[in-house]
């Protein structure tokens, strides 16, 4: 670690070892409190935000006091957030699309309308008081539909590349707030659409099936196939730390093979891309060519890209590349932007809560898997897909399996509304840059 005086303030440089040493260490203390801490894991709170905050709050006052500073090294975070994303194309399987068919599509495309108006509260606020427009899209789609991982990097390029200061840690902020407010509003706005419109669920279907047997024993056995078929349709915990999917040594290196390829063909991408006049975010590059090499494979059975091996890897990116974020965050440049982010963050849970009654609760049949819909759209809508799965089991745990919403939501959720945002971004963001 490298120690110098700057205008009298000792300064500490973290190299890219130890920066990535130290987001290891921070993502491990927050997997703990999260498990000491149940509240954390009920607001679907990801470990890297628990750990990293609080040392982006200790940076940032000794360093306000003039006490130190620290300097961190984010080339391997810049590596992370690549091969994340790069994870998020290689999963964009079309034939997931075609399963869903209309459905899936229409969701898309609802999905693809809110992050849109997301922009549109965001960017008249940004100029209301007089701040760069591009600050609108840091407190619009960003971190909304577009979760951490998305707020990380175009917080990043906003602040490196187009000179905003404060981008980044504006980004995380709103993410953040997205993630607690969307498991705070799901589960309830779900909840009352139920009962405003008195909507049948499995569990009153249950009830009254019960009501029309006659013997104990067949009231038992209806209870035990209705808890069956329960258990095989609920997902599985997405929050849960100690879960652990089972894929070979060999098997995992060979998507991991795959996963690099895509990114050094994206690497040359991104650099013609760039060179054709078109400053894009550097994921996106390896996140087309992600999706060609896993929908080649997919056509013409070749190859296999497995989902889970590719999935895993993106959980690990992630991890990494948001905690070594955090870490490295400027906190004292948010206190200019405090209530421009307050006002845009009000609004953004007015607008989801708006698109999930009007949008999805209306359009997708006013029926109980709408209402489980709406309730996962304000989980992503504002955070991330765990944090609709989190909404959606709220309501489902309570009234019975929705096997519909719990099939369209992570599959636009995880992958889809990513590549669909990230257009819409990258186009606003060059019209106001």
């Amino acid at each position: 670690m490298e120690n110098f005086i700057v205008d009298g303030v000792l300064s500490l440089k973290f190299d890219i070892f130890q920066a990535a040493a130290l987001g290891a260490i921070v993502y491990y203390t927050g997997v703990w409190l999260r498990l000491k801490i149940p509240v954390l894991i009920k607001l679907s709170i990801p470990a890297p935000v628990i750990g990293g905050l609080p040392i982006a709050i200790i940076t940032a006052i000794l360093s306000a006091k003039r006490i130190v500073h620290f300097e961190f090294d984010n080339t391997l975070q810049n590596v992370f957030m690549i091969c994340f994303f790069c994870t998020v194309g290689m999963n964009a399987s079309y034939k997931l699309v075609i399963k869903g068919g209309i459905l899936i599509a229409a969701f898309w495309g609802v999905s693809a309308l809110v992050a849109l108006l997301q922009n549109c509260i965001g960017i008249p606020i940004a100029l209301a008081f007089g701040l760069n427009p591009l600050m609108g899209l840091i407190g619009g789609s960003i971190p909304m539909i577009g979760g951490l991982g998305t707020a990380g990097a175009f917080g990043a390029l906003f602040e490196n590349e187009y000179g905003i200061p404060g981008a980044l840690s504006a980004a995380v902020a709103c993410a953040t707030f997205g993630m607690v407010a969307g498991s705070l509003v799901g589960g309830p706005l779900g909840e009352w659409i139920i009962k405003r419109h008195k909507l049948t669920t499995p569990q009153t279907i249950k009830q009254a099936s019960l009501l029309e047997l006659h013997t104990e024993q067949e009231q038992n056995a209806l209870l035990e196939e209705v808890g069956e078929i329960a258990k095989t349709s609920a997902p599985a915990d997405p929050i849960s730390d100690d879960h652990e999917d089972k894929v070979s040594g060999p098997h995992l290196m060979k998507n991991i093979s795959w996963l690099l390829v895509a990114v050094g063909v994206g690497s040359a991408l991104s650099y013609y891309l760039k060179d054709a006049g078109l400053t894009l975010p550097p994921y996106i590059g390896a996140m087309i060519a992600a999706i060609v090499i896993r929908n080649f494979g997919d056509k013409s059975g070749l190859y296999i890209i497995d989902s889970k091996a590719i999935g895993m890897i993106g959980d690990i990116t992630l991890a990494l590349f948001i905690t070594m974020a955090i870490n490295s965050l400027e906190l004292a440049s948010l206190v200019n932007l405090a209530l421009p982010l307050i006002v845009m963050m009000v609004l953004q849970i007015v607008l989801i809560v708006i698109s999930a009654y009007f949008l999805v609760f209306r359009l997708f049949g006013k029926n109980y898997d709408s209402a489980v819909m709406a309730a996962g759209l304000c989980g992503f809508g504002l955070g991330a897909t765990p944090n609709a799965l989190v909404c959606m089991q709220v309501i489902t745990k309570k009234h019975g399996a929705s096997g519909k919403a719990f099939f369209v939501i992570p599959i636009v959720g995880s992958f889809i509304v990513d590549v669909s945002n990230t257009g819409v971004i990258s186009i606003l963001a060059g019209l106001f840059r």
